[in-house]
């Protein structure tokens, strides 16, 4: 029992950290309210912004992206029990992502500003995004994909149950909902300096390319289902152009 309840301190301490770094991402993406956001620090010599900047992304890439293979589960289930693994992993990237903040280097050099309404539709967007990213978590498992149920599963002394494929909600419309947003929120600003830029092209990259890896895991993990339903719904981009035009070209009549 002591065992099940420090995995379950263990759990929630490590979503604390979690919560404290998603809530600081908003002010330091956006430029609000935080002491040292996107564009505000310190100023530095371009080239060695660049090069801190790009350690600090590469860093939590690399750590979000090998945490996440099931190769290294199983290696780091050696060490710990699995009811922290998840937890682990939230702590870690928290953690990371703290770090990135504290040293990131503002490059303050303007690339785009809008004023007026159109900063404000920006501004909205930009809420948009990161509403569809944390709303996201909520569709699917929000305490799982955290590591609090697995803690909580844990503490009972029982197995966790099997995961089962569903698609509720914005899972209907695009596979990754999540990313969506954070993309969303990332480009959606009505003043663009280098840095954001850098910030804004670099996580875009990461997102494309992890998300290859995540849907070999996810066709490993649900197979012909998954393969289905890749088929059917788009990755990032909903179809819903594509389909208005479909219908458009359909003959007069026709229900096919």
């Amino acid at each position: 029992m002591v065992t099940r309840l420090a995995i379950l301190l263990y759990a929630i301490v490590s979503y604390g950290v979690f919560t404290a770094s998603f809530l600081y991402a908003l002010g330091f993406v956006g430029n609000y309210v935080v002491p040292k956001s996107i564009d505000t620090g310190p100023p530095s010599n371009v080239s060695e912004a660049i090069a801190v900047n790009l350690l600090l992304m590469s860093l939590f890439a690399i750590q979000h992206s090998v945490m996440a293979r099931a190769s290294f589960k199983r290696w780091l289930a050696q060490f710990i029990p699995a009811a922290c693994e998840r937890s682990t992993y939230v702590l870690l990237s928290s953690l990371i992502l703290l770090l990135l903040f504290w040293q990131w280097r503002p490059i303050p050099s303007p690339v785009w500003q809008v004023h007026g309404i159109a900063a404000g539709l920006l501004i909205g967007v930009h809420w948009l995004g990161w509403s569809i990213a944390f709303a996201s978590t909520h569709m699917i498992d929000h305490f799982d994909l955290f590591g609090l149920r697995q803690a909580f599963v844990a503490l009972r002394g029982t197995e966790m149950p099997s995961q089962s494929f569903k698609t509720p909600l914005l899972y209907k419309i695009v596979r990754h909902p999540l990313m969506l947003g954070f993309l969303i929120a990332f480009w959606a600003t009505p003043e663009m300096t280098a840095g954001h830029l850098l910030f804004a092209l670099a996580n875009t990259a990461y997102i494309l390319v992890a998300l290859q890896f995540e849907e070999r895991d996810l066709i490993a993990a649900f197979g012909a289902t998954y393969q289905d339903y890749r088929r059917r719904v788009p990755m990032l981009l909903p179809r819903l152009f594509t389909r208005r035009q479909a219908d458009e070209r359909r003959p007069a009549g026709s229900s096919r």
